[in-house]
Order: structure tokens, then C-alpha cells, then sequence
């Protein structure tokens, strides 16, 4: 088997790629995931349907895509504004009730990208292993130090809770407030104060 290497993107290429990501992403905050359509989607970020599938396999993947570079700059900005509270539960408890909020005002857009983390397009797999990593490092860094030996352990516990609590919310069983308050409990449970 030959394993071949990906190029990095060009600047240019980088900015096309970034055009559609947010063209999904629009697209998705005003109708949800049927409103995300490739051919529309390349209208919107003005580019060839053909550059859309260069850059992603299928509408799963592109929303998978659009989740990474959600976190990706929630991520930046808990770490231009970090948690202040005292402890290790409170400080993730902060951090995941502003990423609740940027998530409570874009109700479709997180029910579009969560449809796609259940598709099996293995390209749209790969964005969850990404999630899942960002995910436990904004855990870990509002954990802080010192941290319990287990701390991955934990943080990939409350990963999963966070997810199935806004699967909940996605999918209107379950109000914000409850997501919150499911949160809460998991990080009380798994990072007691000492």
C-alpha cells in the first residue's frame, strides 16, 4: 500500500476552503441541515462544485468541518478570556455554560452539525476524533492545575454528557436549562472539589 502525503493548502486555497465552511455554516443557521445543499452552498462561498468536493466528501463531512472550526475559534476564545472561577468544576462549568450560550443562539446550526456526527463518511468520523480532542482540551485547560492523575479520563466523560445533554436539546426533549443542569452534575461528580 503507497501512503501518500497531503500538501498543505495555499493561502488562496485555505481562504476557498474557509468560503465554504462559512457558506454551510449560514446555511445551515437559517434552515438547518436540509438547507444545506452543495450546489448552494458553492453559490454562496462563489466557488466551482467541483472545489467543494475537493475539499470535502460529502454535506456530513462539510457540516462536521463547520463543528471543528466552531470550536476551533471557541477554543481562542477561551483562551483570550479564560475561566476565573476557584475550582477545577466551576471553571469547566463556566467554560461549558458560554459555549451552551454561543450554542443556545444558533439552534439549528447545532442541530445541522450534530445530524452529521452520526453519519459513517469516514471523513466526517475523522472530524469527530477531532471534536473530541478540542473538546478535552478546553476541559483540560479550565481544569488547570493541579489536576487528578485521571483528569483525561474525566474530561472524556464529561465530553460524552455534554454531547448526549445537546443531543437531547437538538432534538427538543430536553430545554437548556436541563443541559445545564445535567453539566453540572457530571462535573460535580467528577471533579470534587478537594
Amino acid at each position: 500500500m503507497v501512503e501518500t502525503l497531503e500538501r498543505p493548502l495555499t493561502r488562496a486555497q485555505e481562504a476557498r476552503r474557509k468560503r465554504v465552511i462559512d457558506a454551510a455554516m449560514e446555511l445551515a443557521a437559517q434552515g438547518g441541515y436540509d438547507a444545506v445543499q452543495m450546489r448552494d452552498v458553492a453559490t454562496q462561498a462563489d466557488v466551482a462544485m467541483g472545489t467543494v468536493y475537493r475539499y470535502f466528501t460529502s454535506k456530513d463531512h462539510l457540516l462536521a468541518e463547520a463543528l471543528v472550526h466552531w470550536i476551533e475559534m471557541l477554543q481562542l476564545q477561551f483562551a483570550s478570556l479564560p475561566a476565573e472561577g476557584a475550582t477545577p468544576a466551576s471553571r469547566v462549568l463556566e467554560i461549558l455554560d458560554r459555549a451552551l450560550d454561543v450554542m443556545n443562539r444558533q439552534p439549528r446550526l447545532v442541530a445541522a452539525v450534530f445530524l452529521s456526527l452520526s453519519s459513517s463518511d469516514p471523513a466526517a468520523v475523522q472530524c469527530q476524533w477531532r471534536i473530541s480532542e478540542l473538546l478535552d482540551n478546553i476541559v483540560l485547560t479550565a481544569i488547570g492545575a493541579p489536576a487528578p492523575r485521571d483528569t483525561h479520563d474525566r474530561s472524556r466523560m464529561i465530553g460524552h454528557i455534554w454531547y448526549s445533554a445537546l443531543v437531547g436539546w437538538v432534538n427538543g426533549w430536553s430545554p437548556m436549562e436541563r443541559v445545564h443542569n445535567e453539566l453540572a452534575i457530571a462535573v460535580e461528580l467528577l471533579l470534587p472539589d478537594a
